[in-house]
């Protein structure tokens, strides 16, 4: 993957303390010549002077300089196959992101972006899965935080999804779904079922299908359950796959039709003659009491359980 060259260079301030600090200061003026440390093969040493030097920037609260100087570093780390280190220079940049309190921005998460292209960087050099999601996860705490959505940037969800999805070892589609449903593509979601369920154990297919559509559900999103629920269908024919046809999908599907009018009795009706499939999975119960309350009104006897404790325990 190119990378692109960081428009500004770093003008380091005067360092007093430390014979380590006084070398670079004097030496090594400029990222490219900071890169050239990394490739003579002192990454370690490099690693330990983008940490000191981005520190007393943040402490003098010259938070450009140093977002600029770890932005490059990890950058140059990944670059140079060092994944542990340029990982950790990208969990700390989003760290000064939040430190300078700087808004997240739906309209400036593109192809140039910082926080996107250190994903990139971070997917394409292939390190250990905890590296990139806590990178991830720290961007969509970041978000959620100084941007316009409660949960976090959805493009940054649906990377996280993706990510978690094609490198982790051991597949947990539960945390995939959490991601998924808070992002913004269901397409691409429909696509991941759908490739989950060529390779799941039976019984899981179903489960994965009502996961993702209850979870729509809890959060009011009607439109993206259905959308979903068509997609899949549309994609396991186009695929000629079998769709489940167990009494878990027949109960998503009558639900989804139930929830379009006012229909509380009926509602009540289906989750007690549907109770063994929805006992499948413990978390269904709780996301039907949220969609209780979401589409009729209907107070859960504990409030502090739902999406909104599921998503914190997660992320």
């Amino acid at each position: 993957m190119m990378l692109r060259e960081r428009a500004r260079r770093v003008t380091l301030p005067p360092v007093q303390e430390g014979i380590c600090l006084t070398f670079f200061v004097t030496n090594f003026q400029n990222i490219d010549k900071l890169e050239k440390v990394i490739k003579d093969g002192n990454c370690y040493g490099a690693q330990q002077m983008y940490k000191s030097i981005s520190a007393r920037y943040i402490s003098a609260q010259r938070f450009s300089e140093a977002m600029d100087l770890l932005h490059s570093g990890a950058c140059l780390q990944l670059k140079n196959n060092q994944v542990t280190c340029g990982s950790e220079l990208a969990v700390m940049f989003v760290e000064a992101l939040v430190k300078a309190k700087v808004p997240y921005d739906d309209g400036n998460l593109g192809e140039e972006d910082d926080v996107h292209q250190l994903a990139e960087a971070l997917a394409a050099a292939k390190t250990r899965v905890e590296c990139c999601s806590s990178f991830l996860r720290a961007a969509i705490r970041w978000s959620a935080e100084f941007g316009p959505h409660r949960s976090g940037s959805p493009q940054l969800h649906v990377m996280l999804a993706e990510y978690l999805y094609t490198e982790s070892p051991e597949l947990d589609m539960a945390k995939i779904t959490l991601h998924f449903v808070r992002g913004d593509d269901p397409k691409k979601f429909a696509s991941t079922l759908v490739s989950f369920m060529g390779k799941c154990y039976p019984g899981e297919d179903d489960l994965a299908i009502a996961r993702a559509v209850l979870m729509y559900l809890s959060m009011g999103n009607m439109r993206d359950a259905n959308f979903l629920l068509s997609e899949v269908k549309q994609q396991v024919e186009a695929k000629k796959l079998e769709f489940p046809q167990s009494d878990l999908i027949h109960f998503i599907s009558y639900l989804l039709q139930t929830l379009q009018r006012d229909a509380y009795p009926l509602f009540s009706m289906l989750r007690s003659g549907y109770k063994p499939s929805i006992d499948r999975e413990p978390a269904f119960n709780e996301w039907l009491d949220d969609i209780g309350e979401v589409f009729y009104g209907v107070q859960r006897r504990n409030p502090l359980q739902g999406m909104f404790g599921e998503m914190f325990k997660i992320m």
